[in-house]
């Protein structure tokens, strides 16, 4: 900072935008940004103090978020902390409208942003107040009952918020945080998820090394653990990977991650669910909760380089495996994943070189010495990314994800990944018939222009390669092409195309390589020309006749681009190219719509280059023409003009669009020209003129930079000064850009009010003639001088001083001021002159009144109006929509050739240049807050009039300027929505449907701009939906149009999408403000309530506004506010509507209004050890442990009298105590000092509505009919908002209203009808989970007649109701203490499988009794035991739905035996020793050898089965189990599991057919899904054995299925395996020793895995392994004899042996699909000479052949390299197939 700055500003700012100071005007942004700050500082801290959240503090922050985006952190360190701080207070005041914290929110987000500016010292902000925010938002408790709605954005906001502050937690936080979170920790819990949750986002990994210890090292060993022990990827799994990933990116060399290396590779593997092997089965639940890539790769990139750099071994590996997967020819639905994983590695890794070796330190800890990246790190890495990112060019998804990783490569190591790619891009240049090879290469290319062009030490023959690659592009500038263009436009941006050849001779202190470019340069000459004619050539081509209009304005575009070359040349070149235009422009005359746009655009682009050599030639040509032309009198009165006419005008203008002062010196030729042509007859002709008129006035007037050079200062000096050969690719320089501005000189000024004098005001008094009547026109010339208006509008726009006046008071009240602030954007207006905005503001209000009420059907001319009034209002000499795509197309641009390596805006001079003008543009529309004049008011209403005009044209253009107008102002919307509303008023009788139409659009809004139907202001929703629903009874609506339905429809919908909750005093809660604040809050409510719900109660109104009303209403539901008793009444009467849709409302809004009027119950803390007597053990202990045993269910110990009950501590929620217990355990106090149950005497008005209604026996009987009806067929499901109502009434009343439900309900329980059964199941619900807080005598009745009531119920289950009776005990039971339930757990445990139903009604009972026991989890273990002890004898079951359930259930029952970590072994059943007894009933089918056959009888046998049958249904059941639990427990038996492998393998079929038997196909799935299990390493060695084991087995389907049993389960526990020798060592041994096994089918199998194995780097291809196999190949054959005439049917021995060495080289061939190692050749010639032998080797020989010929055929250009001379003659016989005729 320069010291004169900072005196002036009087402190050292933060950080601001650089680009300010490049500015024309940036002397004074410094005096302007105080004044601002000063003003924000003051107001803001004002309206604080008063507390007034709306307007003041609302305005204000949204000023400060304003000066953010214009000046960046232009502010004082201390000022900084201080605005922190206060958003913060601001952000967690509690229960604030939730947009208001939303607004506060994304600003305090924006100034965390920068952490480097402020450190830990400097700020710290609270952790608790935001996990507050976040719980009572995100996990809201009344949210679903419609009490409070919020925005879909919340939680995102929410999100970003916590990461920006979690920076600034005190050191403490840490522990608070795990203190208050651990005891959610119950896997078996939704909790779990929230707390894991909550750890990645709220866990600070930032800190001093010296607090580590205070930070991630308490949490860090006991998340590992739960990571590595937990093998089927629950949905948090995910999070606790973003946790570790972030971990390691911010204290690189301060976690030790070695030992868990291979584990995370393995994991990361497993998460692409890459398909492996032949049958391979996916669990559902992988592809949902897989790895987010983002993070996998911030994890990676963190891990790499230390002292051993394991990592890159690990990642090389992993590259390795899935490089196939890359091959354009592989697709499928993990291709994304790989895609992703490839773009986002190289990218990240470049962030963290750049972290390391180019960013400024600041107070964030760097990375020690020790652990940053070396160069051989780098290289190693670019190495092992090359070869699948070449693969992946051609890719089916596009070249995007490839081009990008390419260039962040090229950042790093051109040398490695530059000459690939060229090798690639050289021949498909020259290729025809593979565009896609082209298009992949070049966009490749594009990305990596900037490393190729600089070069650098690394890669110094890189800019050699420019001219090759250029010219060879040039075939591309045709319509057809254009990725070529993009590729010219790209290199010649970066180029400056100058001929340095003479150089040669007069410099000789050049270097080798730059006197090679200079010579090459001398081409540039040769390229422009020919380039020139390859545009004249596709433009004479297109003429109009033969082209579609959408191509052209593509072509169009990309033509400027190219043109716009000219901006790099040198003059020599340029006059030449100059002379090639003007003669080719003037020469021809071409129609004005397609190709003369084309010419006319290069005309612009060679001025726009050099402004005066080209007017010099082009404005006096022109002018000359068209006032020969225009000689004629008649000429200016033709409808249709001569074409040259057309065409030099159009050049005119074109050529005009140049530097205002090179215009100057033509400037009486052109006011000339002006005058001729303005008054033309002809519309095409004047509307050139006035294009003419727009850029001559926009060129003079604007502000604007004048060279976009690639060097400051251009290229016209001599050569010994400078080359501009070292300047290609070279970044701008942002300190020294030099920009030349033009800025309107008192010359140009002039000149603009001279015209306007001369052609606007004759323009305007005419005008105002006509509209005063004193003077006729026609249409057309109204039109015309419309037309002449507007352009001299948008010419001299920045000129015209804003609209002025007095500011409209008095719409809010307000105690702080609500000025706007005035922005200078480098014109200082000229109060001596006539102000013309004002002056044409005033013309043109009269003209529209005249021409609404005279002529309303001259759309054309109001459509002119409506956009001058947009212009007037708005246009200061840039559009908004100009600038958003210029920004996005900046952005674009900028993420293309930015050098994110080096960072510090290396961006080229061009583009810097550009984002300074896009900051003077941003300047100039920044218009919000501005304050509502009168003159506005006035444009508002006029435009409100042309918004509800006749014609539906210019109603929708009329809406779309007046909602930006509304986004604009203050506050307007209050004035302008009577007046909206005033025409859907019943009583006025004079508005027409058009108006009514018209009103109802501009209450609706377009999809960005304001929504005055759902505006956040009480006052307007209190006007505006009661009008919406009055309007009903207007006589301008009219149902039958369905325009005007689906515009009602569309309202109502929209309020519903966008309603939040409002706040209703926007008071900050001091005791005196309280009582003040509520009768105010009260007031507007309550009148509110009244309105709509005495407008609800008349009668007559279509249906159609009965629903918005009672739609309007329920949004109206507030957890802080209780609806008024008459709004009661009318929800419950609504429950009985003949409506469908208003009974459902109803029933929601019930249970809403039910919630708000629960009374609270009293909470107090217990002490867990004092209720168990156990002390707490030191250290994390989890699980079933004698502290947390009380919990659970004792059958002994029941509650069953009053004193037991009372005297029990009922814990409801089910993960308390699990885990560890929390800091204070809160339980509900003793019945005694709860508040008593409702009765007649205290009930408020409310409840006694409500209570009224449901006593009476008529409305009951009404509901239950409507309750009880089916609503679409088969579709019903058990409705939560059902069950919430009820449960509502039962807690606030108790059992109030069961004596008149009873009957009904036992009436519902005998019909075994759909819908019956469901209601019925809606009310239990209800019931059970209402009577929470019931006394024990209430309770035991409720219970004497539920328990009957069900068990009819269960006993008329169907099809259809089993699902509804799961829900309703689950929904029953879920976060319930046990104990209190025991009647219901009991009946359901009574004898679930009695068989008195038949098979269906056993699975439905087990189903439900499984909801109610899984929803109990660790809770039960007495009951699982019961339940276990129970099935066991039963597992023979042969029914298979009820196998199917058992199986389910068996999977429930032993989830809570887990092996996590720090857990205790659990009481309920244990899977060990369950196995144990299953094994010794199966042991007839494992010792027995003859094959197992399903040729069970289903049927019920009178006679005992004997031992084998009964063992083949037991594994049926056992198999649905295992496949059952495969996706859903957290650890996997593998002990167990192995135990029963040689059963499976025994019965597995080897082929794919889906004939096979249950048993057959059950067993195979399992395999399947084991195979894919994840092992812990020490759990390989066993199962290895095993899998030895049963390689010896005597059947060959056994052997066969080892095979593929072992692809699955090595690609999917690849690192493991990898990192323990030994284990590499077996499974190899396992595979060779496979392929000498006397069955073909295991030995083509044992090739097949073999070659798997090779290819994905598992085991290598060493020189053992193929004398091993060239030995074997060389096995003698006997010779054949023939016994009789029988040929010996069993293989020889040796026939194997040979058979084994030929498969074991053509495994080795095929693991290499896609590239040929140096090996191979030699093997492919042993291979060769065995293609004679006997079956089956000749086939396996010649399969391996035509496999390798279609697998290279695709390059084999290049694989022939590797190939001797001699090797290839033999290949080629081989390859080619034998002619017949030879």
């Amino acid at each position: 900072m320069k010291k004169e700055q900072v005196e002036i500003l009087g402190f050292v700012p933060q950080k601001e935008i650089v680009y300010n100071k490049l500015l024309p005007y940036a002397d004074k942004l410094h005096r302007e940004s105080n004044d601002i700050l000063a003003q924000i500082k003051g107001n803001l801290g004002r309206a604080v103090q008063l507390r007034e959240l709306w307007p003041g503090v609302l305005l204000w922050t949204r000023k400060l978020s304003t000066y953010l985006r214009l000046y960046g952190r232009k502010f004082s360190k201390e000022d900084h902390v201080l605005f922190i701080k206060l958003l913060y207070e601001l952000v967690t005041i509690p229960k604030l409208d939730i947009s208001m914290m939303q607004s506060f929110a994304r600003l305090l987000i924006n100034l965390l942003k920068k952490k480097e500016l402020l450190s830990r010292d400097d700020l710290e902000l609270p952790w608790r107040p935001l996990y507050d925010l976040y719980e009572s938002i995100l996990y809201s408790k009344t949210e679903h009952l419609g009490l409070n709605w919020f925005p879909n954005s919340v939680e995102n906001v929410l999100k970003t918020l916590v990461k920006s502050c979690r920076l600034y937690f005190p050191e403490s936080a840490t522990q608070e945080m795990l203190d208050e979170w651990r005891p959610l920790l119950c896997p078996f819990d939704v909790t779990m998820q929230k707390a894991i949750s909550y750890f990645e986002l709220f866990l600070p990994t930032i800190m001093p090394p010296e607090q580590h210890h205070k930070g991630f090292k308490l949490w860090f060993d006991e998340m590992m653990d739960l990571w590595v022990s937990v093998q089927n990827l629950p949905a948090w799994e995910g999070n606790l990977v973003n946790i570790f990933a972030r971990l390691a990116n911010d204290n690189i060399g301060y976690v030790n991650w070695d030992p868990y290396i291979p584990k995370i590779f393995t994991r990361v593997l497993r998460s692409f669910n890459l398909p492996v092997g032949t049958s391979q089965m996916i669990v559902p639940r992988y592809l949902s909760n897989s790895y987010d890539i983002g993070h996998v790769v911030l994890w990676i990139s963190s891990m790499l380089g230390g002292p051993q750099n394991q990592v890159q071994k690990q990642l090389n590996g992993l590259f390795s495996s899935i490089a196939s997967f890359y091959h354009p020819s592989n697709n499928g639905r993990w291709l994304m994943k790989l895609m992703k994983l490839l773009q986002r590695l190289p990218a990240s890794v470049v962030r963290r070189l750049h972290r390391e070796r180019y960013k400024k330190p600041c107070w964030i800890t760097p990375v020690p010495a020790s652990h940053r990246l070396t160069d051989q790190d780098v290289t190693d890495f670019v190495e092992s990314m090359k070869q699948p990112v070449l693969m992946a060019m051609f890719s089916k998804t596009g070249s995007m994800d490839a081009a990008q990783a390419l260039q962040n490569l090229a950042l790093m190591r051109p040398e490695l990944v530059i000459p690939p790619v060229l090798e690639k891009t050289y021949p498909a240049m020259e290729t025809l018939t593979e565009p896609h090879q082209l298009t992949a290469t070049l966009s490749c290319m594009i990305g990596m222009a900037r490393s190729l062009l600089s070069g650098g030490r690394h890669y110094p023959e890189g800019p050699a390669h420019v001219l090759p690659l250029l010219m060879r592009a040039l075939p591309g500038v045709d319509p057809n092409d254009f990725s070529k263009c993009m590729f010219i436009a790209t290199f010649t941006t970066l180029v400056p195309l100058v001929d340095c050849s003479s150089a040669l001779h007069e410099k000789n202190d050049l270097t080798e390589m730059v006197r090679e470019l200079c010579s090459a340069s001398a081409e540039f000459e040769d390229f422009v020309l020919q380039f020139m004619d390859r545009c004249f050539a596709l433009i004479d081509s297109s003429t109009l006749e033969q082209t579609r209009e959408e191509t052209e304005t593509e072509k169009m575009t990309h033509l400027e681009s190219l043109v716009e070359l000219g901006r790099e040349t040198v003059n020599i070149l340029f006059v030449v190219a100059l002379e090639k235009v003007f003669n080719f422009a003037t020469t021809n005359i071409f129609e004005t719509r397609v190709a003369g746009r084309m010419v006319a655009d290069m005309c612009r682009a060679t001025a726009k280059c050099h402004p005066a050599e080209s007017l010099r030639l082009f404005v006096p040509h022109c002018c000359n023409a068209i006032t020969h032309l225009t000689a004629n009198e008649d000429v200016s009165n033709e409808e249709e003009l001569d074409k040259e006419l057309l065409w030099n005008l159009q050049l005119l203008s074109e050529v005009s669009r140049v530097d205002g002062e090179k215009l100057l010196p033509y400037r009486t030729q052109l006011v000339q020209i002006l005058q001729l042509t303005l008054r033309l007859r002809c519309k095409q002709g004047y509307s050139l003129a006035c294009n003419l008129l727009h850029h001559i006035l926009r060129s003079t007037a604007l502000t604007y930079p004048t060279d976009y050079c690639s060097v400051p200062g251009g290229f016209n000096r001599p050569l010994q000064e400078y080359l501009p050969i070292k300047d290609w690719g070279r970044p701008g320089d942002l300190w020294n850009l030099e920009i030349q501005w033009h800025v309107p000189s008192a010359e140009e000024t002039a000149f603009v009010f001279y015209v306007l004098d001369l052609l606007l005001q004759p323009e305007l008094q005419r005008l105002q003639k006509y509209a005063q009547g004193e003077q006729d026109m026609s249409r057309d010339d109204v039109l015309q001088s419309l037309f002449i208006v507007q352009h001299c509008l948008l010419g001299a726009g920045s000129m015209l001083p804003p609209l002025d006046g007095r500011t409209v008071t008095g719409l809010v009240p307000s105690m702080v001021s609500l000025e706007e602030t005035k922005l200078y954007i480098g014109v200082d207006y000229d109060e001596s002159r006539e102000n013309y905005r004002e002056a044409i503001c005033k013309v043109m209000r009269q003209l529209l009144h005249y021409i609404l009420e005279h002529s309303e059907d001259d759309t054309k001319s109001l459509f002119a109006i409506i956009k001058i009034i947009s212009d007037l209002m708005h246009f200061r000499g840039s559009h908004k929509h100009e600038f958003d795509s210029r920004w996005k197309s900046f952005t674009l641009v900028k993420k293309s050739m930015e050098n994110r390596l080096h960072g510090k805006k290396q961006h080229i001079r061009a583009l810097l240049i550009d984002r300074v003008l896009l900051q003077h543009e941003m300047r100039k529309l920044l218009v919000e807050g501005c304050e509502y004049k009168t003159v506005h008011r006035d444009l508002l209403r006029d435009l409100l009039r042309l918004s509800t005009s006749t014609y539906s044209q210019v109603r929708s253009k009329a809406q779309n300027v007046l909602f930006t107008a509304l986004g604009t102002y203050n506050f307007c919307c209050r004035d302008i929505t009577p007046r909206v509303l005033e025409l859907l008023e019943p009583t006025r009788t004079d508005v027409t449907q058009q108006q009514f139409k018209g009103a109802l659009y501009c209450l609706l809004g377009n999809h960005c701009g304001v929504c005055l139907a759902n505006l956040h202001d009480w006052d307007c929703i209190a006007q505006t939906w009661p009008s919406i629903v009055r309007s009903g009874l207007s006589s301008a609506m009219s149902l039958e149009k369905p325009s005007i339905v689906r515009l009602f429809d569309d309202l109502a919908d929209k309020v519903h999408r966008q309603y939040e909750t409002i706040g209703i005093d926007f008071t900050v809660s001091s005791v005196a403000y309280v009582s003040k604040c509520f009768i105010v809050s009260i007031k507007p409510d309550t009148q509110k309530h009244h309105s709509f719900v005495n407008m609800l109660s008349c009668v007559i109104r279509p249906w159609k506004f009965e629903h918005i009303a009672i739609g309007f209403l329920s949004l109206l539901l507030r957890d802080d506010y209780p609806l008024p008793a008459p709004a009661v009444l009318f929800f419950v009467q609504s429950l009985n509507h003949d409506a469908l849709v208003v009974r459902k409302m109803a029933i929601a809004a019930m249970a809403g209004i039910l919630k708000q009027l629960k009374r609270p119950r009293k909470k107090i803390p217990v002490s867990p050890c004092d209720i168990s007597g156990v002390t707490e053990p030191e250290g994390l202990v989890a699980g079933d442990k004698p502290g947390n045993d009380w919990l659970q269910y004792h059958g002994d110990s029941l509650p069953n009298t009053q004193q037991d009950w009372d005297n029990f501590c009922f814990v409801e929620k089910t993960h308390w105590g699990y885990y560890c217990w929390p800091k204070n355990l809160m339980v509900y106090a003793p019945a005694a000092e709860q508040p008593k149950d409702l009765s007649a005497e205290n009930m408020n008005e409310r409840e006694r509505v409500i209570y009224d209604h449901f006593t009476e026996p008529m409305f009951i009987k009404q509901l239950i009919e409507f309750l009880s009806l089916e609503d679409r067929k088969g579709k019903d499901k058990f409705n939560p908002r059902r069950f919430c109502l009820f449960k509502g009434l039962f807690r606030n009343y108790s059992d109030a209203f069961l004596p008149v439900l009873k009957p009904h309900m036992e009436r519902l329980a005998n019909d075994s009808h759909e819908s019956t059964q469901r209601c019925v199941a809606e009310i239990i619900a209800g019931l059970v989970r209402g009577s929470k807080h019931w006394s024990f005598s209430k309770v035991e009745t409720l219970w004497k007649f539920l328990i009957p009531l069900m068990r009819t119920a269960l006993s008329n289950i169907t099809v259809e109701t089993y699902a509804d009776w799961g829900t309703c005990v689950a929904t029953a039971c879920e976060s319930r203490d046990p104990r209190k339930l025991h009647w219901l757990f009991e009946m359901l445990m009574e004898c679930p499988l009695s068989g008195e139903g038949g098979s269906f009604v056993d699975a439905c009972h087990l189903y439900v009794l499984q909801g109610g026991l899984a929803q109990q989890e660790w809770r039960v273990p007495e009951l699982l035991h019961r339940l276990l002890s129970y099935l066991e004898p039963k597992l023979t079951q042969v029914y298979k739905n009820v196998r199917e359930r058992i199986g389910s259930v068996l999977t429930y029952i032993f989830m809570i035996d887990v092996t996590l970590p720090h857990t205790l072994p659990t009481k309920s059943p244990h899977i060990a020793e369950f196995t144990e007894r299953i094994l010794s009933q199966l042991k007839p089918l494992i010792e027995g050898d003859e094959e197992i056959q399903n040729h069970v009888v289903e049927e019920n046998g009178v006679g005992e089965q004997d031992e084998r049958t009964q063992a083949i249904r037991l594994l049926k059941t056992v198999l649905k189990w295992l496949m059952a639990s495969a996706g859903r427990s957290f650890s996997t038996p593998v002990p167990q599991q192995l135990q029963l492998l040689p059963l499976l393998f025994k019965i597995a079929p080897v082929e794919n057919d889906d004939s096979y038997d249950e048993l057959k196909r059950d067993a195979k799935m399992c395999l399947s899904l084991m195979s894919q299990g994840l092992l812990y390493p020490e759990q390989i060695p066993t199962v290895l054995k095993v899998l030895h084991e049963i390689a010896g087995s005597s059947s060959w389907h056994a052997r066969f299925s080892v095979l593929t049993y072992l692809q699955i389960m090595v690609f999917y526990n690849l690192f493991t395996i990898l990192s323990n020798e030994q284990a590499v060592q077996d499974v190899r041994a396992l595979v060779i020793r496979l392929l000498e096994d006397e069955q073909l089918e295991v030995r083509e199998m044992a090739a097949t895995t073999l070659s798997g194995f090779l290819q994905c780097n598992f085991l290598a291809m060493d020189a053992s392994m193929q004398t091993h196999f060239e030995a074997l190949c060389k096995t003698r054959l006997p010779k054949k004899r023939k016994r009789g005439s029988v040929v010996d049917t069993i293989p020889s021995v040796d026939l194997v042996r040979r058979h084994a060495g030929v498969l074991g080289l053509s495994a080795c061939i095929l693991s290499s699909p896609y590239d040929v190692p140096t090996w191979m050749p030699q093997l492919l010639m042993d291979l060769s000479a065995h293609l004679n032998d006997t079956q089956p080797i000749e086939m396996t020989v010649k399969k391996t052949l035509s496999n390798f010929r279609r697998t290279h055929h695709d390059n084999w250009l290049e694989h022939k390299q590797q190939f001797t001379d001699d090797q290839l003659v033999v290949l080629t016989d081989l390859l080619v197939s034998p002619c017949y005729y030879a």
